[in-house]
């Protein structure tokens, strides 16, 4: 159980005032805590409290152990630092500045100036500065990942961990070790609550992850109170259960035991390992020191002032880094990772003389480029009648290409059976602790940790995918909006895609997923039509540098007749013209996505033998057709043709913009049923008479309003 702490146990942590540091240490820890105090307090926003709690700990771990050239912030050595509990960002914005942590450009070039400057931290939380509230990875040089939704960046240090290990087993040559990274993370009470972290310290231990360290700070509050509120977890016990090693430090101060247990992290090896720090928040402001009132609000000047005093620090100094400060650093962190990554660079090219394919693949990974020839074997589908489900044409597509992107990896969240998502060709294999180098992964039933795994994996710069039921999205919202924000490459599989799951019931039955996965800016999701369209899909989607969705069928649908309708390689502009009125000049538009396509060319074909001209557009994906200019967006859905219909199985909302205010939107206006497909496309309204029926209503609306 979390024992709480009486108060006078609490005072006897409190620091006695001191007429000044003593140590060069000391002056350091300082400068994080009151560069922190300060920061938040200038912009009126902010949480002091866990930096100056945490300040020893994170003082201890960049200055002595972490593997790191603030130099060259993005080598691919490097030992990776996240801060899970993102609200203490100013903790990482003190130690990017004063370890002289340099900006990168968008291809990892050092520019040459610092990634925080001291005027930046002034300008926390500002409009447009590089320290916002929570770290953001790419606004931030030395931020690897945007953190901030508590446990987020816990499920990411694991992705970032597997990724380390995958590298390992496939660059590493005798006498060439390339990847030996370890991966820590700060994580606090919040994070031990959330359920992401739980699921993702499952998967770690599992996995067996002995190059990932959490460091947990138990300070005991949250902002409501003290956790005894509502957390009574023997955390230890919790982690031991999943297969961790569990070290305790007494006090976040003990700058002597916290090394130790950093080296026993690094000597254990064959797991991964939490520390729990138990910590003081707010640690020397008298009257707030272990309260809620140092979470998420400044501490007010004249709190700042005798914290400061019991610090022995100038109490009206502000912003203040004391000489030697920088110098200490420079000398520390800074001249170790500059050792170790010229020391890396060296052993590089050596391994380039004697593996340049290897030397190779591992340049054009790190640049984000694909491999050649990775679209070799992209399947072509004949027509067909009877068809196949768009998640069997995806298997054997993923399966084309990854044979050829040595690098993309992934697995689904129990369900690879189902989502045809399991790499099968030969050397694929399983990616397990005996066997790190395997390109399946299997999450279990994990959706919201996949989700954050795959976004470590991404920062890592390999390229993942992760499949899932299209209703199971929702487990994955977080992670996957986090990964649109960061424009991350991740590939989310999602199959079972409407109503089409039929017996399942509306439990499993998406509705308004797709509404909310359009809903995410940066984010592309593909519904395809047939096989070809899905070949297409990926294609487009292997060459996006940010995140997307790929909506697939559990039910057979037709492969179309490409000698008799247009190519799929519309698919690369979201919308096309797929059939189409003799002259070009439609009289009604039916517009579809995925299974409804094929409703849309039934009717289309009956509509044409009854002499009347319409158009079908296939439109797989929204935003990829919203990126296209005015004179294609017109081209496709000519203005002046009113009469229009858009098909789809899911939420109606946000169709109005391609059928217009008078078109018809069929969709869906509830949650479906438990019933054989056949009975639930009826009972709902998607069939071929039904879209002939609107497409006729349509028309002979337009031509009352025409006259």
């Amino acid at each position: 159980m979390t024992q709480g702490r009486s108060e006078s146990t609490l005072s006897e942590h409190r620091p006695k005032a001191k007429a000044s540091p003593h140590t060069i240490d000391e002056i350091c820890i300082d400068t994080i805590r009151t560069l922190a105090m300060d920061a938040v307090q200038q912009a009126n926003s902010g949480h002091p409290g866990t930096p100056m709690a945490l300040a020893p700990v994170a003082y201890t771990l960049w200055q002595q152990f972490l593997r790191y050239d603030p130099e060259h912030p993005v080598w691919p050595n490097r030992d990776r630092f996240v801060l899970s509990n993102g609200h203490a960002s100013m903790l990482l914005y003190a130690l990017l500045h004063l370890c002289g942590v340099k900006s990168v450009d968008d291809e990892g070039r050092p520019t040459g100036g610092a990634a925080v400057t001291l005027e930046d931290i002034k300008q926390f939380r500002q409009l447009g500065g590089k320290c916002p509230g929570h770290p953001e990875y790419e606004q931030t040089s030395g931020v690897e990942t945007t953190t901030g939704p508590l446990g987020q960046g816990c499920g990411n240090s694991v992705g970032m961990a597997l990724a380390g290990r995958w590298l390992a087993q496939h660059f590493n040559r005798p006498e060439f070790t390339l990847f030996d990274y370890n991966v820590f993370a700060f994580c606090g009470d919040g994070d031990m609550m959330e359920g992401v972290s739980s699921e993702a310290a499952s998967f770690a231990g599992h996995q067996m992850l002995g190059n990932l360290c959490w460091i947990y700070d138990s300070n005991r509050i949250t902002i409501e109170g003290h956790t005894d509120l509502a957390f009574s977890d023997d955390v230890g016990a919790r982690f031991l259960s999943y297969g961790w090693s569990v070290q305790h430090v007494g006090d976040a101060n003990d700058t002597k035991k916290l090394p130790d247990a950093i080296e026993s992290f690094r000597s254990t090896g064959y797991a991964p390992t939490l520390i729990i720090v138990d910590s003081h928040i707010g640690y020397g402001a008298p009257h707030k020191h272990d309260t809620s009132a140092a979470h998420g609000e400044p501490l007010g000047e004249e709190e700042i002032r005798l914290a400061k005093r019991a610090y022995g620090w100038p109490e009206d100094a502000k912003f203040l880094v004391p000489d030697g400060v920088r110098e200490h650093f420079r000398d520390g962190i800074g001249r170790r990772g500059g050792q170790l990554r010229a020391e890396w660079a060296h052993l590089f090219e050596a391994y380039r003389g004697k593996h340049p394919e290897l030397a190779a693949e591992l340049e054009q990974m790190q640049r984000g480029e694909l491999p050649e020839g990775w679209d070799a074997d992209l399947p072509v589908f004949p027509a067909d009648a009877k068809g196949l489900a768009t998640r069997d044409s995806s298997g054997k597509v993923l399966n084309a290409i990854a044979a050829h992107y040595p690098w993309l990896i992934g697995g689904a969240a129990d369900l690879a059976p189902s989502t045809k998502t399991r790499l099968t060709f030969e050397g694929a294999g399983d990616m397990e602790a005996d066997t790190p180098g395997g390109r399946n992964l299997h999450f279990g039933i994990r959706e919201h940790a996949m989700g954050a795994i795959l976004n470590g994996l991404a920062l890592s710069k390999t390229r993942p995918f992760g499949a899932g039921f299209l209703i199971f999205s929702d487990y994955m919202r977080p992670p996957m909006r986090l990964a649109a924000l960061m424009k991350l490459p991740v590939i989310y599989v999602f199959t079972h895609d409407s109503i089409g799951v039929g017996e399942d019931g509306p439990t499993h039955q998406p509705v308004e997923q797709l509404l909310s996965l359009r809903g995410v800016p940066g984010l592309v999701t593909l519904r395809p039509a047939d096989a070809n369209e899905v070949a297409e899909a990926w294609r487009v989607i292997i060459g996006l540098h940010r995140p997307a969705c790929l909506a697939l069928s559990r039910q057979a649908l037709p492969t179309l007749d490409r000698s008799r309708y247009a190519p799929a390689a519309g698919v690369a502009r979201g919308a096309y013209v797929l059939a189409d009125a003799p002259d070009g000049g439609p009289e009604v538009i039916l517009i579809g996505t995925g299974s409804e396509v094929a409703l849309c060319i039934s009717a289309y074909e009956e509509l044409t033998r009854q002499g009347v001209a319409a158009r079908v557009v296939s439109m797989p994906s929204w935003e990829l057709f919203e990126e296209q200019d005015q004179s294609y967006r017109n081209s496709v859905l000519p203005p002046d043709v009113t009469a229009r219909v858009s098909v789809e199985m899911g939420s109606v909302i946000g169709w109005d913009r391609y059928a217009g205010p008078a078109g018809t939107r069929m969709g869906m206006h509830t949650f479906g049923a438990s019933a054989p497909l056949k009975d639930l496309l009826k009972a709902f309204g998607f069939t071929p008479d039904k879209v002939l029926e609107a497409a006729k209503e349509q028309i002979a609306k337009s031509k009352r309003t025409r006259s």
